[in-house]
């Protein structure tokens, strides 16, 4: 008989298994036992019933010596076949559970990392994304401010520099009705200008954007200007309920001049490289939601019309380097994909 086995515990983690150091195994010991019985067995069998009857002694014959080698050590070889499969089956099973082992302490790992950098610094991207998300929650608290402030300096001065939409002329007989002291109701606030008019549309960056507040409050002040805000800021709301965020998207940039056939009412292959948004995860998404949900259909389809319109005013009287700086807003990039997924551009 062997000696035990030995066991020794290692440890993985939260797991340990046993490994054996030497010894042979039940398998091998009853294999050795059976082989031992065999060979005693057919020693007795050949001493007792192997002479002749005569009493010379066995004779002896190739054919019959071979046989019984044959008779002999076949069967042994069969116990230890079977042995060692039956090894081979343990060590197996063993390699099985320690893989097993190795695998749950993995994912041990990886959950304990996981819940590790949940509690502590998120990544940068991530941290803007969710500012940018809360800034667009926030807006509609914030416009509530914004009605009773008075114009600053700074908003003064900058009712002398250019105006970002151009008026038009009323028609014969449908001038607007002025106060009760004679003045105009659009002479009350100065006209938006450029700068604040593309500082508005793209949104304050921040909860603490001081400027970038200070332009929409500007912009919601203009009759026309507010109508558009308001319409970008839902389905910049809605995109973002499904992961669409305008920072992450980059188009392909189209020269000034499209974008000023596009405001004279031009349409088709000519001005087809304005939609040149390619996310496709983001088309995929905006296409799956407007053919499902009703409102956020009838939602982009008023800030198309919104954009549409105020862009044709903003195009003539800006410059092309300020249209190409409106096209970098996040409302022109919501123009830019939703104009895609509806067709606008076709």
């Amino acid at each position: 008989m062997s000696e035990p086995e030995e066991e020794k515990t290692l440890d993985l983690g939260i797991y340990s298994r046993a490994v054996e150091r030497s010894g042979l195994s039940p398998t091998e010991v009853i294999a050795v036992i059976l082989s031992a019985l065999w060979l005693l067995s057919v020693t007795l069998f050949l001493v007792f019933a192997g002479g002749s009857s005569d009493g010379t002694g066995p004779r002896v014959d190739t054919l019959r010596f071979v046989m019984t080698l044959i008779a002999v050590f076949m069967p042994i070889a069969l116990i230890w076949v079977a042995a060692s499969a039956a090894r081979s089956s343990r060590i197996m099973k063993e390699e099985s559970a320690r893989l097993q082992a190795a695998i749950n302490a993995m994912r041990h790992s990886y959950l304990q990392q996981q819940q590790a950098s949940s509690t502590g610094m998120k990544p940068t991207l991530e941290r803007k994304l969710e500012e940018i998300a809360a800034a667009q929650r926030k807006t509609d608290a914030a416009i509530a401010t914004f009605t009773s402030i008075r114009p600053t300096a700074a908003e003064t001065a900058a009712a002398e520099q250019k105006a970002a939409l151009a008026k038009k002329a009323p028609p014969v007989g449908q001038e607007q009705a002025s106060l009760a002291l004679g003045t105009p109701s659009d002479a009350l606030a100065p006209p938006l200008s450029i700068e604040d008019f593309i500082r508005a549309l793209h949104f304050p960056e921040t909860a603490d954007d001081k400027e970038g507040f200070r332009a929409l409050r500007r912009a919601l002040q203009d009759r026309h200007v507010s109508q558009l805000v308001q319409a970008a800021q839902d389905v910049l709301t809605l995109l973002s309920q499904d992961g669409i965020y305008m920072d992450d998207l980059r188009p392909d940039r189209a020269r000034p001049e499209i974008w000023r056939k596009f405001a004279r009412g031009e349409r088709g292959k000519s001005v087809a490289t304005l939609g040149g948004v390619r996310d496709r995860s983001s088309l995929a998404l905006a296409a799956g939601r407007m053919r499902q949900d009703p409102i956020f259909r009838d939602a982009v389809h008023h800030f198309l019309r919104k954009f549409d319109h105020t862009f044709a005013g903003f195009e003539a009287n800006a410059s092309d380097q300020e249209i190409a700086e409106l096209m970098d807003t996040r409302t022109a990039r919501a123009f830019m994909l939703l104009g895609r997924v509806t067709g606008t551009f076709d």
